[in-house]
């Protein structure tokens, strides 16, 4: 009895000082149990969660600067945590890494645990076979015989051995010389092995993941026909590095469009839709290479210079030139449009920053098939080029190019610039077919619809963890199916000699876990052993006395306690002793 202190009060228990190394342990042991790695798997997944509410500056830094002009009060704050730059933040890294350490401290002393239980014997047999799940007993006449010998509890022992062994069971045989020998076999190791390797293959992934994190890039070009695209960092319209990425990892392979052909759907019910992406292309692993041809299609990508070459694109880029007020040309070539529907409706943006006097502007819409309305609005029948057409709003002044601010191509900022062109002006807008000019008022210049090429825009990835990932995740699901289907067993057979001459043979089996099949392998074991001993099926029960079948019978002797409480295959419920 612990005395009062003199205050009348208890005394403080004297608890151990932890200390820093014991305070270490514990923290590790926290972190890499299981527990705590399948709470680090979920938030991580829930972490990811804002990479698809909000803009994302690798993918568009463009968009996240006009997201967070628009919402001045709560961008600068999400910007703050790294909401805008969710995959390479501080706290989704960190996540990252605890899991791959909690795995990593999980699995290993899981794998040294499972590969002693793989060299060590079967567990010893329980003294009462009878409290297994599944139990069952065969009764041996006095001088039965099995292949031109007399049966003995040594050779019943023996021979559930080898049957055992021979349905894939590892075996232990005990007491062989004893008056009860024994045999503990064991099975379903793959189902740990299964449940490791599909832990190991998460690593893995996790692994190849950050792999192609690190030294992995992305880029997206628009090439027209009859333009090349070099594998250089100035050949990209958009892209986006890994966070070790070099300049040197870039393979200086060479592309070009020599043509790109679509197909369209005719029939009246899908009248218009695309049926066939081709793109003709002419491919060149070095400066010094040959040229191969090739062919781009959707899902159908190239695999050049390390990198897969993908087609995510398309539409029209009519050839425009642009002649400022003093007839020097300001721009020439193909534009590329956006197209906004199934019928290849495209915005159009033309820019001359080199014109002169004033730098000129274009904005409108392309129509492959113009066609005119009844209400007298232009749009497209066809996404065909039937009877391709311009119609352009033009503009003049400062285009905004020279104050160092970027600026998309495919956005004209009317707000400094003087209208000369719209539908809405004296002027009216400019509506121009193929081969046509149209000159702008008040001489500044002239602009001609020349011709029509096509696009298309390809998205160019290099991933060293691709491969990688798609191994391990292969892996993993055939370690989990190895655990969810193979079932973890353990048999036990006990022979024995009664003072009558018959031979007794207890047997019990017991699942790892949850086994359904489990009954069924005891029937099949039960069958297995008739049959090894030429022993037929106990007959049924007739009026409520066992009646022997064949050469074999069962059991009401009183000196066998197991048999009197167990028919055959009667079930209990025994745990593994």
């Amino acid at each position: 009895m612990t005395p009062d202190t003199p205050d009348g009060g208890k005394p403080d228990v004297a608890l151990p000082a932890l200390g820093l190394l014991g305070s270490l342990r514990w923290g590790w042991t926290q972190l890499t149990s299981m527990r705590t790695a399948l709470f680090l798997l979920l938030l991580l997944a829930v972490a990811a969660v804002p990479g698809s509410l909000f803009p994302q500056r690798p993918a568009n830094p463009a968009v996240v600067t006009q997201y967070i002009q628009d919402n001045p009060d709560t961008g600068p704050i999400l910007d703050w945590f790294q909401l805008f730059d969710v995959y390479s933040s501080v706290w989704f890294s960190a996540i990252y890494l605890l899991l791959f350490v909690s795995l990593i401290g999980c699995v290993i002393p899981r794998t040294l645990v499972h590969g002693r239980a793989m060299r060590s014997k079967p567990p010893r047999t329980p003294r009462k076979l009878s409290r297994m799940p599944i139990y069952g007993t065969i009764v041996l006449p006095a001088g039965a015989q099995a292949h031109g010998s007399r049966l003995t509890a040594a050779s019943a022992a023996a021979d559930a051995a080898a049957l055992l062994k021979k349905r894939g069971y590892r075996v232990d045989l005990r007491d062989a010389e004893s008056a009860q020998p024994s045999v503990g076999a064991e099975r379903g190791f793959l189902k740990e092995v299964g449940n490791l390797i599909f832990h190991f293959s998460l690593i893995g992934v996790l692994v190849s993941v950050a792999v192609g994190g690190l030294f992995g890039y992305s880029g997206q070009k628009i090439i027209v026909e009859g333009d090349s695209f070099v594998n250089t960092l100035v050949g990209y319209d958009a892209f986006t590095p890994g966070a070790n990425f070099s300049a040197d990892q870039l393979e200086p392979y060479s592309l070009r469009l020599d043509n790109f052909d679509v197909q369209f759907d005719r029939q009246e019910t899908h009248y218009g839709q695309p049926l066939d992406f081709t793109a003709n292309v002419t491919t060149k692993d070095g400066p010094e290479a040959d040229e191969v041809e090739q062919v781009l299609k959707v899902n159908s990508p190239l695999k050049i210079g390390g990198t897969g070459v993908y087609l995510v694109g398309n539409g029209y880029a009519p050839i425009v030139t642009v002649r400022d007020g003093n007839g020097d040309i300001a721009m020439q070539g193909p534009v590329v449009t956006i197209p906004q529907d199934g019928l290849f409706t495209s915005l159009i943006v033309i820019k001359a920053p080199d014109a002169a006097p004033d730098q000129l502007g274009f904005v409108g819409f392309f129509l492959p098939t113009a066609f005119v309305g009844e209400d007298g609005v232009a749009f497209s029948r066809d996404p065909d080029p039937f009877n391709p057409q311009l119609n352009l709003n033009s503009y003049y002044g400062d285009l905004g190019l020279d104050d160092g601010e970027p600026r998309s191509v495919y956005v004209l900022d009317t707000e400094g610039l003087t209208e000369l062109n719209s539908r809405t002006s004296d002027e009216g807008g400019i509506v121009l077919g193929a081969g046509q000019t149209y000159d702008l008022p008040d001489g500044k210049g002239s602009v001609s619809f020349d011709g029509l090429d096509r696009y298309i825009a390809v998205d160019i990835r290099h991933d060293p963890g691709q491969l990688g990932a798609l191994v391990f995740s292969s892996l993993a699901l055939a370690g989990l199916s190895a655990s969810l289907f193979i079932g973890r067993r353990r048999v036990w057979v006990r022979t024995g000699t009664h003072e009558d001459g018959r031979t007794m043979v207890e047997y019990g089996l017991l699942a790892r876990g949850e086994d359904h099949r489990l009954t069924g392998e005891g029937a099949a074991i039960e069958k297995a052993l008739r049959a090894q001993w030429l022993v037929d099926e106990p007959a049924e029960e007739q009026n409520g006395i066992d009646q022997p079948a064949g050469n074999g019978e069962t059991t009401t002797d009183a000196t066998d306690s197991t048999a009197t409480e167990h028919a055959s295959h009667q079930v209990g419920n025994g745990k593994d002793s």
